[in-house]
């Protein structure tokens, strides 16, 4: 896996382990790989993947049933959905929007464009 400097690995790999629930690769209540197994995967430092695990344990996505591994919660892609709404809402529109006003970009070419994004996909 590459590494963007710009974001903490443990996040970048906690943004991959969504992407792959949200994919369907793991289902909820299945287990996931285990933390040398991922860090395996990924090639990093096991350390970095159990940070990675508290992480996602702490929002709720993944949990941990002592002995057995780590599962998917149940939810966990409505869950995550929410998050990434949230975060692009509050963090990534806000900076869009200072884009448009920087450059002068009028909002009606904004619909232009994205109207013809629908049609085509």
């Amino acid at each position: 896996m590459k590494f963007k400097e710009s974001k903490s690995i443990y996040l970048q790999i906690a943004d991959r382990i969504c992407d792959e629930i949200l994919q369907g690769q793991y289902a909820e209540e299945e287990r996931i790989p285990s933390v040398r197994e991922y860090a395996a995967t990924v090639e990093v430092n096991a350390n970095t993947v159990v940070r990675t695990y508290d992480y996602l344990q702490g929002q709720e996505i993944i949990y941990n049933k002592r002995g057995i591994g780590y599962f998917v919660s149940v939810g966990a892609k409505k869950h995550i959905i929410g998050l990434r709404k949230d975060t692009f809402l509050h963090e990534d529109l806000p900076e869009f929007f200072r884009q448009l006003k920087t450059l002068n970009i009028p909002m009606e070419r904004i619909d232009k464009m994205y109207e013809e994004y629908l049609a085509q996909h």
